[in-house]
């Protein structure tokens, strides 16, 4: 697919160049997938296909105005060059109906990049085979997505970008005869019989567990294990109003009692963005290229935050390749001391949670985040799963589970994918370790 797709897309960049106006700009961006699907149910294939898609964005910028189009991409330059012709038209026309924007980033820079990964993926017609004889006696749902992704962009100033990678997710359930569930992930650009085999063992010891009597537990303060997925989330909530310069230029930012030294982290805590799984592009939408590594917050400080060239132009800081939302793009939190297999006996009394959802800021100045707990939950006596639990809200601020109450954080670090597929299928993940922590408040 993306041979094709590279030629046409600089075709169509550099006809752009030479048609639009000398005094106004352009950015052209692309993102495009050949994606197999297959969906399972009773563990037995349910619904599968290919989908292949791709979309052109292009955004006009003149007098300090700005606009954008988006439009399908066919890989086809008879079809897509009168396409953007017709949207390049209408933004010039629309341009002048517009008001200024004083922080408007304009294209600049000469930088070019090519970055292609290729990953070793199933053969579409042996998935089946490989995802469901492992689980044939169990009741397994699931989707599997996998193939190629693209990501590109071009510009007036002449900056070209290509990035292409191959990857593929599994994102399933276990369910009891009662309907529990235990969820995981599997994820990666090479898949491995041998992880997802090591994977299901842990699943259904947990299964098993879950066909115990739930134990209800108070509302109160808990010893807490969380696990990989769990903390995935934790992190991405950084995102949401966090590390960006912007918010906390704004003084909304999760992170503003970090900056001014009020309340701090663990020295056990360290986070940077890594782009050196290339399971994402470095470039954003300005064609800007990140570093491979970003140290953000780094033994409990605050290093780093991610700063956009709009946000530059605004607060007069220096720009560090960051996405126009500034958001976490490539999270890898670093590993601590825990052995995985003394989770349990570290933990010693208190709830293992598996996965979170429903995660949203009940107080965002104070770093204050609400959720609630989900899937394969249990109570933890002596080191030893006793029974699963109902379904908790918890109320905890980042000050503490990444600060204050941090006792440790596992030697390993697992790739939790993101898996939206809303409008294309999503692009990397986050790489994160499980950590224990004292007094984890629960609140229902």
């Amino acid at each position: 697919m993306h041979a094709t797709l590279e030629l046409v897309f600089a075709r169509l960049a550099n006809a752009l160049a030479d048609l639009v106006a000398p005094n106004a700009h352009f950015t052209l961006n692309l993102w495009g997938e050949q994606t197999q699907f297959v969906r399972f149910n009773h563990a037995k294939v349910r619904q599968t296909g290919v989908v292949r898609d791709a979309h052109l964005t292009l955004t006009l910028m003149q007098d300090d105005r700005t606009s954008n189009r988006e439009i399908s991409c066919t890989g086809d330059w008879d079809i897509d060059w009168p396409a953007l012709q017709t949207a390049l038209a209408e933004l010039t026309q629309e341009l002048p109906q517009l008001p200024v924007d004083p922080h408007l980033v304009v294209p600049s820079g000469e930088s070019h990049s090519r970055d292609v990964h290729l990953g070793d993926l199933l053969e579409p017609t042996a998935v089946a085979d490989h995802v469901l004889k492992p689980v044939a006696d169990l009741d397994f749902a699931g989707i599997y997505a996998a193939g190629d992704l693209v990501r590109a962009y071009a510009d007036s100033a002449g900056q070209r970008h290509w990035f292409a990678t191959q990857s593929f997710d599994l994102d399933y359930s276990l369910f009891t005869a009662d309907g529990q569930a235990v969820k995981a992930t599997l994820a990666g650009s090479h898949w491995d019989d041998r992880a997802y085999s090591h994977q299901l063992d842990t699943c259904r010891s947990q299964l098993e567990r879950l066909s115990q009597p739930q134990k209800t537990i108070p509302r109160g303060q808990y010893r807490t294990y969380l696990a990989p997925a769990a903390v995935a989330d934790l992190v991405n909530m950084l995102s949401w109003g966090g590390i960006s310069e912007a918010s906390l230029q704004q003084g909304g930012s999760c992170l503003n009692l970090l900056q001014r030294q009020e309340r701090l982290l663990s020295p056990n805590f360290t986070l940077r963005e890594n782009f050196r799984p290339g399971l994402v592009p470095r470039f954003n939408g300005w064609g800007d290229i990140a570093p491979l590594e970003l140290p953000l917050i780094t033994a409990g400080q605050l290093t780093n935050t991610l700063v956009s060239r709009r946000s530059a132009k605004e607060y007069g800081k220096i720009a560090n390749g960051a996405s126009q939302d500034e958001e976490l793009r490539s999270p890898e939190l670093m590993p601590g001391t825990l052995a995985p297999s003394q989770i349990l006996a570290t933990l010693d009394t208190g709830l293992y949670v598996s996965n979170l959802h429903y995660l949203n800021w009940s107080d965002r100045p104070t770093g204050r985040v609400t959720g609630m707990t989900r899937y394969a939950c249990f109570w933890v006596e002596n080191g030893e799963l006793v029974a699963p639990i109902e379904n908790l809200r918890f109320d905890e601020t980042l000050y503490n589970y990444f600060g204050d109450t941090l006792v440790d954080l596992t030697t390993t670090v697992e790739f939790v994918p993101v898996i939206s597929t809303y409008d294309y299928r999503s692009i990397g993940g986050s790489w994160v370790p499980g950590i224990l922590v004292d007094d984890f408040t629960y609140t229902l």
